[in-house]
């Protein structure tokens, strides 16, 4: 087999077998495959596309390029879901804790943020001590033993996803749909999930900006999933603003223990237990999904989640001290953006909300950034709220970094006019 000849029947529009694709990627992870001939033959791609097969073979080809986490001695059937990234999701750290409480077994390896949207590794680890870090099978005996373990990907989960994703970032061909489907799935298949949510955002704050693409990707991604075996569902929600009411690291761990209370704010809630109540039914829970949102509403509002997250943190070497004084994540220096004009909050550009909070220091704009735990936005107005002149539209914790520059971002992210609008969160359900 010749990498020079598969690029070539590629570039003519043929589809690739699987064992060329496989050829491709043991050789290219091994450094036998030169960067510059995956290069020519990601731009094929680009160009030429990809059929659902050959996506589920690369993500499979990627998938078991490093280690395959088996967690079929864990008893039942093991769940898990994905977000594509939104400003202010903060999901899994609720989803999580909640589905443990009910009885799921939830084993989540999460990644870091980059740009403007946030990685849950990065919001956990603002909680001093907790430990991202866990082996392999120190993961599996905790999801074993209390149902849960939220930990990094390990570098040896799909090695081949990083090393092609390093080549894409720089050779212009990261937005095409059979590739950005196959790259995140090679991580879901390798981390050993039975049952998979997918929640593919959609709107400004999201990499997929129409609901066209949102679709053509989650149908793509459920697919992959089912032809690999797997129990998948994909929800698309929107993301024209951000999820919630706060963002940054140590705020959002902030809000998903407020709604670990039974105290969070509608959206939140809503996707959270949209997600959970598809992954009760998968996992034979609760069958009826109206009746697995009743048990799941039930477990936020009697303590048994807020509980479960306290015993996660614990276990993972955690201080539960901030989980009972989450105002100790908080800075304590505050700034104000006011209203300049009254009426309704008609839209918010959740991607410039995202990039204020990056500005303040909440994310990174490269991998090497220093993020600020601390700091953030507290948005107090959703779309379709009324708004006085003069009234507190956010309350930003900051450090002294980029505070100006975010109060502009914010003032121009929020339109102001006189239609109160309604915001539809969860567009559709792909199963």
């Amino acid at each position: 087999m010749h990498t020079v000849d598969i690029i070539m029947k590629k570039r003519e529009g043929h589809a690739l077998s699987q064992e060329e694709i496989k050829y491709l990627i043991e050789n290219y992870t091994l450094g036998k495959i030169p960067d510059y001939q995956i290069s020519a033959l990601l731009m094929a791609i680009y160009f030429k596309g990809m059929n659902d097969e050959e996506a589920k073979d690369l993500a499979n080809a990627m998938a078991h390029s490093g280690d395959m986490i088996d967690l079929s001695s864990i008893e039942g059937i093991k769940v898990d879901k994905h977000s594509t990234g939104g400003v202010g999701d903060k999901v899994t750290l609720i989803l999580g804790p909640l589905l443990a409480s009910v009885g799921a077994k939830f084993a989540k390896m999460s990644g870091r943020g980059l740009g403007h949207t946030g990685g849950t590794i990065d919001k956990l680890e603002s909680i001093p001590g907790y430990n991202v870090e866990l082996k392999v099978e120190d993961f599996m005996k905790q999801v074993k033993d209390i149902g849960i373990a939220i930990v990094g990907q390990t570098g040896d989960v799909a090695p081949a996803d990083k090393k092609l994703y390093a080549l894409r970032d720089v050779t212009a061909t990261v937005d095409i749909i059979p590739l950005i489907a196959s790259s995140i799935m090679s991580k879901k298949l390798a981390s050993g999930a039975d049952a998979i949510v997918l929640d593919v955002k959609v709107g400004h704050g999201a990499f997929m900006k129409t609901l066209e693409e949102a679709e053509k990707l989650a149908k793509l991604m459920v697919e992959i999933g089912r032809l690999s075996g797997r129990k998948m569902t994909a929800i698309l929600t929107g993301m024209d603003e951000p999820l919630g009411h706060k963002i940054g690291n140590g705020l959002e761990i902030y809000e998903a223990i407020e709604t670990l209370h039974g105290k969070g704010p509608k959206d939140l809630v809503d996707v959270t237990v949209e997600i959970g109540a598809h992954l009760l039914g998968d996992a034979n829970i609760e069958k009826d999904f109206n009746q697995a949102k009743i048990l799941l509403h039930q477990a936020l509002n009697d303590g048994r989640a807020y509980h479960k997250f306290i015993e996660l943190v614990k276990v993972q070497g955690g201080d539960t001290n901030v989980i009972k004084q989450p105002e100790l994540l908080l800075s304590k220096k505050l700034e104000y953006v006011y209203a300049k004009e009254s009426g309704y909050i008609e839209d918010i550009n959740a991607l410039e909300m995202g990039k204020a909070a990056m500005r303040l220091g909440a994310g990174r704009e490269t991998k090497e950034d220093q993020i600020y735990m601390e700091v953030g936005i507290d948005l107090h107005h959703k779309i379709g709220s009324k708004v006085e002149k003069g009234d507190v539209l956010a309350t930003l914790y900051v450090r002294d970094k980029g505070i100006e520059e975010a109060k502009n971002l914010i003032l121009n992210a929020l339109t102001i006019g006189q239609h109160q609008k309604e915001v539809v969160l969860i567009k559709k359900t792909i199963k």
